[in-house]
């Protein structure tokens, strides 16, 4: 008879055997569903982009509902507990190598232990809404979690982290740019020079791929979310869907991605206007991006 730990370690040879033996191409979903039944086109998303962790927000349904839909075909998907009721999380592999570092009502801090990868902390968030929260308020929410991120590298002793969610920010709002909230620019160079130093402080650098999703110059949609109001400074496409990664991964960070999807087993998650359909699907967008570990 196989133990049960024995059984885990099966299942994860058995998971690299599929991506890879000393190293593995994992791939991350990240939706936002607005609070509705689409476990069809999550797993349309699954199937369609071999998604290994599937994380989302505003996500309403039982566990079992949507792990009994991932799973009808192949058992291959489990529920990765956590408390952090701001999101679900499921994996391809076997959650307890997903651990559970740090978690509150709107942030959850894994760590991915694969075998024979890279380890990797892996921030989940959906922080709050721009309508409850002033723009002031939304950056103090990035300073609290760029300090409890700086924490947990610090204890794990590396900073190859990973922060992927809806931010309800654009990449250009201060909490998100700023040396004291999570410092993410736009430009692989500069990030990749680690960190800067402002009035005698260094302040660590994340690279924000997401600037690149930005317009029509695209292969995809200008943005993750649209919001028209009937003010004088109106954006119209926002990317409040983001991917932050740390200097020491982007080695590791596909080139093609983080990619915004709009089709979901042939289903197109846009309206006829090229807005997100929240009709049949969400207001959000999915983002979709790669580690090689």
């Amino acid at each position: 008879m196989i133990s049960d730990s024995e059984h885990d370690i099966t299942s994860v040879a058995s998971y690299q055997t599929k991506i890879g033996a000393t190293f593995a191409m994992v791939t991350f979903l990240f939706w936002n569903i607005r609070k509705r039944p689409l476990q069809n086109l999550i797993l349309a998303l699954a199937k369609d982009n071999q998604v290994d962790v599937i994380m989302l927000a505003e996500c309403h349904l039982p566990e079992q509902v949507l792990l009994e839909t991932l799973n009808k075909d192949n058992a291959e998907y489990h529920f990765a507990y956590g408390e952090c009721p701001a999101v679900r999380v499921f994996t391809r592999f076997n959650s307890d190598f997903l651990v559970r570092r740090y978690e509150s009502e709107r942030v959850s801090l894994r760590y991915l232990t694969l075998p024979a990868c890279i380890e990797v902390l892996l921030a989940i968030v959906h922080l709050p809404s721009k309508l409850y929260f002033s723009d002031d308020s939304m950056a103090f929410e990035c300073v609290a979690l760029a300090k409890k991120v700086r924490e947990q590298e610090g204890a794990l002793g590396h900073s190859r982290t990973v922060i992927v969610g809806d931010l309800n920010m654009n990449p250009f709002e201060a909490g998100v740019a700023s040396t004291e909230g999570l410092h993410a620019v736009m430009s692989r160079q500069v990030a990749a020079r680690g960190s800067r130093t402002v009035q005698d402080r260094p302040y660590p650098f994340f690279y924000n791929p997401m600037w690149g999703r930005f317009g029509d110059r695209t292969d995809g949609p200008p943005g993750t979310y649209y919001y028209e109001r009937s003010e004088h400074v109106t954006y119209f496409w926002n990317i409040f869907d983001q991917v932050l990664v740390r200097p020491a991964l982007l080695p590791t960070l596909d080139s093609d991605g983080p990619k915004v999807l709009t089709n979901a087993g042939g289903t197109s998650l846009l309206a006829p206007d090229g807005k997100p359909d929240w009709r049949g699907g969400s207001d959000h967008l999915p983002i979709l991006f790669s580690l090689n570990l």
